[in-house]
């Protein structure tokens, strides 16, 4: 895994649609349309925000955690339309041990259904083992999430299991989840490019 490939600087990781870059306060007011929506939420364990300036905080709160080398929240960007801010892609949990990463991703409700978390998940996914150089790369989901399973699945993920009221989740409570996972092998050898 490399680390400094990931914070040394602000990586900008592109596509021919997508663009994941850094989320500026110039996009506070996507930002606050995103967060200011239970439905964005509904299976996350992410409590929603209703005012502004809890939001712009947030901004300096992304900046400091990649400062401390600990998780990175890129701005998902349309390239027909590069700023609007429509959704968040998440690198966190980095284990440099076991050589893996996990991964979180929200939309914009006015974007669900576009393809648009299928394609950045596609993105980070080859970002992260062809870069990053990566082994395993997962994702935890709430089993009702249907259709988060369905972008994990698109992109070669495998499900790995359920765990059992296995965390606690803010807004949410303790919560079964279930992992899915897909290996650097995995990736080369079915080439989910």
């Amino acid at each position: 895994m490399d680390m400094d490939k990931v914070f040394d600087y602000f990586q900008v990781v592109e596509s021919e649609e997508l663009i994941l870059g850094r989320i500026e306060e110039k996009h506070l007011q996507d930002l606050f349309r995103i967060y200011d929506n239970e439905k964005v939420f509904e299976y996350c364990g992410i409590i929603p925000k209703h005012n502004v300036q809890t939001v712009s905080k947030m901004i300096g709160h992304f900046e400091r955690d990649f400062q401390k080398r600990s998780r990175i929240k890129w701005g998902i960007f349309q390239k027909r339309d590069k700023h609007k801010l429509v959704g968040i892609m998440e690198c966190m949990d980095f284990n440099q041990k076991i050589n893996s990463v996990t991964i979180g991703y929200y939309l914009a409700e006015d974007c669900w259904g576009n393809g648009i978390a299928t394609k950045s998940v596609k993105l980070i996914v080859k970002y992260l083992f062809e870069e990053v150089n990566i082994n395993r790369i997962h994702a935890e989901v709430m089993p009702a999430n249907e259709t988060s399973k369905k972008v994990l699945i698109k992109n070669g993920f495998i499900r790995e299991g359920l765990l059992r009221q296995a965390s606690l989740w803010s807004g949410k409570g303790i919560v079964d989840l279930e992992i899915y996972g897909i290996l650097k092998e995995d990736y080369v050898e079915k080439r989910f490019i």
